[in-house]
């Protein structure tokens, strides 16, 4: 419960390299993640070159910040390898890379690293940089590094404002 209640979205990060084994213990909390039929139709790719960490900047609309972080953590779902039919009408690889990835970003917090989810890209400018082939769909991506800043919380919404019970209203 820390951690959920203590994440926030880290957009300045200190220039201090992420060490393997804490980018592995954030990655392994991923693969703990729930999945439809637990297909796990998810593969991350971990950037830390900076000429490909500057052009995926430039591919999530200029982001600058991204390219700052020591490693960005493009999330792809992999749609044929996911179950196909949730709710009776959509594939659950973007739920499923969406779970994964939070698992990442709230064990990284509890880690002493910041994330900062990224969900404004242009998926084909980031296939392209990152040569993700058209069967695989980027999901988000996340800069992954220590923290330059501590940020308030942003305003949440009260339960009552989110939950009904035993019928929608």
């Amino acid at each position: 419960m820390e951690a959920i209640k203590t994440r926030r979205s880290i957009r300045r990060f200190k220039e201090i390299p992420v060490p393997e084994s804490l980018l592995k213990d954030a990655l392994n909390a991923s693969r703990s993640a729930p999945s439809a039929d637990n297909a796990q139709p998810w593969k991350f790719v971990i950037i830390r070159d900076e000429q490909t960490k500057v052009r995926l900047a430039a591919a999530c609309n200029g982001q600058k910040f991204i390219a700052q972080a020591p490693i960005v953590v493009v999330a792809c779902g992999i749609p044929d390898e996911a179950f196909q039919t949730v709710g009776g009408y959509m594939s659950s690889h973007v739920i499923d890379v969406t779970i994964a990835i939070d698992h990442l970003t709230l064990a990284a917090h509890a880690l002493g690293l910041g994330t900062c989810w990224i969900a404004w890209f242009k998926e084909d400018k980031v296939r392209e940089v990152v040569g993700i082939p058209e069967d695989v769909r980027v999901v988000a991506l996340t800069p992954l590094g220590y923290p330059a800043e501590t940020p308030e919380r942003t305003p949440r919404k009260s339960l009552e404002e989110l939950v009904v019970y035993d019928r929608y209203q």
